[in-house]
């Protein structure tokens, strides 16, 4: 499958993966925005402040694509490469 079919996937709950990978268990996932996180609940300090100085004291996290790497992190707001945008390779993950 192409990248296109991958963004679908990834839109609608799966997990994808490229061949292309080499088998390492990495993996992405799409991770839904969610609105009015209060202050409290960021733990990167500066997002914390700026939600805090807000009139509600909270702010909206956009939707972003995360990415299970071969090490075994969650890599907040994975990029494609040229060779990820243009490979044929995609696929996706049974079971979630």
């Amino acid at each position: 499958m192409d990248i296109g079919g991958a963004i679908a996937a990834l839109k609608d709950g799966e997990r994808v993966a490229r061949r292309g990978w080499n088998g390492k268990d990495m993996w992405l996932a799409l991770s839904p925005g969610v609105s009015a996180v209060p202050a409290d609940k960021f733990w990167a300090r500066p997002n914390r402040a700026y939600a805090a100085s807000t009139e509600s004291g909270a702010a909206d996290v956009l939707p972003s694509v995360t990415m299970k790497t071969a090490t075994g992190e969650i890599l907040m707001g994975w990029l494609a490469s040229q060779t990820d945008l243009l490979a044929n390779d995609w696929f996706v993950l049974e079971g979630q």
